[in-house]
């Protein structure tokens, strides 16, 4: 029985400035809540404007040096440590960082194990070892997760409501043949931004909703079709996994486009991934994660506010960076977003490579036959070419094959199941039982 939810269709009338000023003491009062502790205490930081924010609200309500501590990575795309530091020396935190690169791949026996279930989200790593330096010196860290699902930051919405503009101005015959267009346009990963818009002609074919679930997905369906054996097609029956967005979209209590894209996110997306990725790696270390940003009546204060100022002239959680302008510098309130993702893309065009050659001959999916596996070879092919963007796919289809092996004992068997497989009485073990007894 559901004994809570967010309700998105009673927007405040209240002014900008009235809701930037409850803003900031909604955060306030979420923070400070979460820093009672009876042992050491500390936050993340990676220099972004929610994890900031709440190292600015909790050097504001403590005593002593706030304990903070980010990952960089090997790759400067990716790293955000120069930001993180910035807000350290600001507020005068005890920061400390580590690198993660790609030597860091042998902990992926580690994440399968912590997780117990396939899980293919690659900032699971880096969460990890986040979570691994927090706790050699605190017991509980402060986590920035949430604000982006509560205030419209990702750069997803920006899209979904353009396009949304776009399917009100155009006819139901000029959206189909949009559509149409893009199902022939070459997909570009190599080319500028603005050649690139395979995705966005298909997506003015299809509904909102639907638009939406795909964009929120890694692996859209034409892909996922083409990876699948004949046999696995047969076996779907059918099946779409965007189907369950579509449907919590379509039955959010919200009367707008952004609002009800957040509500699946809220629904869907942040328990389902983001939350599950914080919980796991953080107790793998036997750290506490807190949220302060998801507290529930900041979350739904967040849910009062008009569209307007959540997603404002392109610019997401445009209401929170206004409330936090006296605290945090615009540097890192209106730099481009760049999320806590993982270099493996580029890892698995580089020393990693051979890993993702050899992802096609994994044991575990060649047993299952689910997959194509000349269909996975010429993916791995072209990522390694640059003729195609193929990292995240090629990730989750090793996640996949690592948690098949070690979870659930298929393809070629680790030492712990092989000995464990069976009990004294002569009765199967499951896979999780096996791995708690070896």
């Amino acid at each position: 029985m559901r004994w809570w939810d967010v309700d998105f269709s009673n927007p405040s009338s209240a002014s900008a400035a009235a809701l930037r000023e409850e803003m900031i003491e909604r955060l306030r009062a979420a923070v400070r809540s979460r820093m009672i502790a009876d042992v050491p205490l500390g936050a993340f930081l990676s220099g972004g404007v929610d994890s900031s924010a709440v190292v600015a609200l909790m050097a504001e309500a403590s005593r002593s040096a706030v304990e903070t501590c980010s990952i960089g990575f090997d790759e400067a795309d990716h790293d955000e440590t120069r930001y993180a530091r910035l807000v350290a020396e600001r507020f005068a935190t005890n920061h400390r960082t580590r690198i993660v690169a790609a030597d860091d791949f042998g902990l992926i026996d580690t994440l399968v194990e912590a997780f117990d279930e396939p899980f293919a989200d690659a900032s699971a790593l880096a969460t990890y070892r986040v979570s691994e330096l927090a706790r050699e010196k605190v017991k509980v860290a402060l986590s920035g997760d949430g604000a982006d699902e509560a205030f419209a930051g990702y750069r997803r919405y920006r899209f979904h409501i353009a396009e949304e503009r776009a399917r009100r101005l155009l006819p139901n015959r000029a959206q189909r043949l949009l559509g149409a267009l893009g199902d022939h346009y070459p997909k570009l990963d190599w080319a500028p931004r603005m050649l690139r818009a395979k995705t966005s002609l298909q997506a003015l074919g299809r509904s909102g909703e639907e638009a939406y679930a795909e964009a929120v997905g890694v692996t859209p369906p034409p892909l996922r079709a083409r990876l699948y054996s004949d046999a696995m097609r047969r076996n779907l029956r059918g099946y779409h996994a965007e189907d369950r967005y579509v449907r919590t979209m379509r039955a959010a209590p919200a009367d707008d486009p952004l609002s009800r894209a957040q509500y699946a996110d809220l629904k869907i997306w942040l328990p389902g991934d983001i939350l599950t990725k914080v919980d796991r790696t953080s107790m793998a270390v036997s750290l506490e994660a807190r949220e302060p940003l998801l507290d529930h009546r900041l979350v739904e204060f967040a849910a009062r506010v008009p569209a307007r100022l959540r997603l404002h002239r392109g610019t997401g959680k445009w209401l929170m960076k206004k409330a936090l302008e006296r605290s945090l510098p615009r540097e890192i309130l209106y730099r481009p977003k760049m999320g806590f993702v993982t270099p493996v893309s580029a890892w698995l065009r580089g020393p990693l490579a051979d890993r993702a050659a050899a992802i096609a001959r994994g044991s575990a999916l060649a047993e299952l036959g689910w997959f194509d596996e000349a269909a996975i070879a010429r993916a791995a092919a072209d990522h390694r070419a640059g003729k195609a963007e193929q990292g995240r796919l090629l990730w989750q289809l090793l996640m996949l094959d690592k948690s098949l092996q070690r979870v659930f004992g298929l393809g070629a068997e680790p030492s712990y199941i092989a000995s464990a497989k069976y009990s004294p009485s002569g009765g199967a073990l499951k896979p999780s039982a096996a791995r708690s007894r070896a």
